[in-house]
């Protein structure tokens, strides 16, 4: 898949205001426009990095010939071989062993590889000068979950109820941004990537864990969980059961918390959550099986995603 370009930058939000006494030319530029759209989605705190790590392409309003804009700050790509999806592995071994103290398969070249990878699309974000791999997602195409015979999150939920739909889903995994590229506009552009892949193929349905760290033993996850809203559930008919459960009643659910940026920004588009927490001990983490329909993506989203 060839490069596309970066998601904001494509926004239609380009406006200007004449002023007949300015002697010098303006340049407007989309950078609070991202930290605006970026703090929707996930935040305040969140979106400040975004501003100041994003470079966004510039309009010159002026007599003169317009300058031509800069690059965008990011690549979004598809790993065409094998070479491109080790980058994909190698960052996330980075994140999820030596950052994250995740328990993974030895490997002499310090990549995170399962038998799944052979079967997945590999979503890659550059960064536009270095073209260092800063952002990953794999994404498992219901033709290639059918080959291996069953998706990653069966080995972590029953999923029973949703069998009717996996001839239309996708499942999403191994999502990771590299620790100096932690903004909005990374994951937007990951996300980008993955709305444009969904209508190339004409698929529906995006499926996935959404990780939440365990490093406090799991009160933040179980509080967390207990304070979904009805709406932010999936209904019952598309609900899934852990194999391992997240031992709610042992923890302290009723703590004040916020989700995490990746989830917020989930659920601000329109996801829904269709299990109680499941405990992965590999990655020492409580995981949510997620859900989005592309038919169900919030309206405010849904023209900068998917260009409705």
């Amino acid at each position: 898949m060839s490069d596309i370009p970066n998601p904001i930058a494509a926004f239609d939000i380009f406006s200007t205001k004449k002023d007949r006494k300015a002697k010098t030319s303006k340049t407007l530029t989309l950078k609070k426009l991202s930290k605006k759209f970026a703090k929707k989605l996930f935040g305040k705190k969140f979106a400040t990095k975004a501003r100041t790590q994003l470079a966004m392409p510039e309009v010159i309003v002026s007599e003169k010939p317009l300058v031509k804009a800069k690059k965008a700050a990011f690549q979004i790509t598809w790993a065409a071989n094998s070479n491109e999806i080790k980058e994909a592995q190698r960052l996330r071994y980075k994140v999820f062993a030596e950052e994250m103290g995740a328990t993974l398969s030895p490997n002499a070249e310090g990549l995170d590889v399962d038998e799944f990878d052979a079967y997945c699309d590999h979503l890659l974000i550059r960064d536009q000068d270095t073209l260092k791999v800063v952002g990953t997602y794999r994404v498992l195409p219901p033709h290639k979950a059918q080959e291996i015979g069953r998706l990653y999150s069966d080995s972590e939920f029953d999923l029973s109820r949703l069998n009717h739909l996996r001839p239309k889903l996708v499942e999403l995994g191994r999502s990771c941004v590299h620790q100096d590229y932690r903004s909005g506009a990374v994951i937007m552009a990951l996300w980008s990537g993955l709305a444009q892949y969904m209508q190339k193929n004409g698929y529906e349905i995006m499926l996935g864990c959404a990780s939440i760290p365990m490093a406090d033993g799991g009160h933040f996850a179980a509080s967390l969980y207990n304070s979904l809203s009805g709406d932010q559930m999936a209904p019952t008919e598309f609900h899934a059961f852990p194999r391992l459960p997240l031992p709610l009643d042992k923890l302290n659910g009723g703590l004040e918390v916020d989700a995490p940026p990746l989830i917020k920004g989930y659920l601000k588009l329109g996801a829904k959550i269709c299990s109680a927490p499941a405990w992965d001990p590999d990655f020492n983490t409580a995981d949510l099986l997620t859900m989005l329909r592309l038919s169900e993506i919030n309206p405010r989203y849904a023209k900068h995603f998917l260009g409705l």
